[in-house]
């Protein structure tokens, strides 16, 4: 049955949408329910509206002409980037006592970065565990959407953002806007100078770096991909992370069928396999 709605600005079909969603799946590995058909139109009608299209007939053709820019945007329009400071709080208790025993420097990726959030509570647990803006860690930050990206490096958020952290992080991590920015804080410059942001497609073959990382955080990014995409992305992951690291997922986040590559250390934080140790 069509979707099409008299109402709608744009003519859009189940056509369409299945076209989209193949994409989208090949593109990013995200697996579009057939409930997200309204959040498709209403996030695509604005890049229609950007283009200066009337159908997405023309829209799909211009996702297919090689020398356009508009997949990227295509990319970042259908990305969900839901986010917070210490987000799953217990992890960065984790984090702290893991970094007891490590020799530094230490490494950290936070391959979900979305608006910086995650990777500057990152910043800010290793920061509260050194007791030094100057620890030993080096943080890699990446996202497959560039504009949040770019958002994660001003380090720039609403008042409402900061408003569960404590008085002290505020105080110690965060300047105040004021006239013309008031209702703002921006991250202070030592936590910035901590983390390194760049973008990168978690299906991509390759990734732009030769490094081993003493922690992975891919935290709810699994739950947007099929079986079969988390278990190329946990296999792609294995050289990346060290034999003892780990990797923290999200809190509905579980890999039973990855069990070769990953065993469960604590709730929603693994470490490899036996098995995949000896073969990485």
């Amino acid at each position: 049955m069509a979707i099409d709605r008299s109402d709608r600005e744009f003519h859009f079909t189940d056509k369409d949408f299945a076209v989209i969603k193949d994409l989208i799946y090949k593109r990013a590995g995200i697996n579009l329910s057939e409930s997200k058909k309204d959040m498709v139109y209403s996030r695509l009608s604005r890049r229609l509206r950007a283009n200066g299209l009337r159908t997405f007939k023309q829209y799909l053709n211009l996702l297919n002409d090689p020398s356009s820019h508009e997949q990227q945007e295509f990319i970042n329009s259908l990305t969900t980037n839901l986010t917070s400071f210490f987000r799953e709080s217990h992890h960065f208790d984790i984090l702290k006592d893991f970094l007891v025993s490590r020799e530094s420097p230490v490494r950290i990726w936070c391959c979900a970065a979305s608006t910086g959030e995650e990777p500057y509570s990152i910043a800010m647990a290793c920061i509260e565990h050194y007791q030094s803006f100057t620890p030993p860690v080096e943080i890699y930050a990446s996202d497959l959407d560039t504009k949040v990206l770019a958002k994660a490096e001003k380090g720039i958020y609403p008042v409402e953002r900061v408003e569960r952290l404590s008085d002290q992080r505020l105080k110690s991590f965060f300047f105040r806007g004021k006239a013309d920015n008031s209702g703002l804080v921006k991250v202070k410059p030592e936590l910035q100078k901590l983390i390194r942001y760049f973008p990168l497609n978690l299906l991509d073959n390759q990734w732009p770096f030769k490094l081993q990382f003493d922690v992975i955080f891919c935290r709810n990014v699994m739950i947007y991909f099929d079986k079969q995409t988390q278990y190329q992305v946990l296999k792609q992951f294995l050289p990346y992370l060290k034999d003892d690291g780990l990797l923290f997922a999200g809190h509905s986040e579980s890999f039973p069928q990855a069990s070769d590559l990953f065993s469960l250390r604590k709730h929603t934080v693994y470490v490899k396999a036996d098995k995949a140790r000896i073969k990485s």
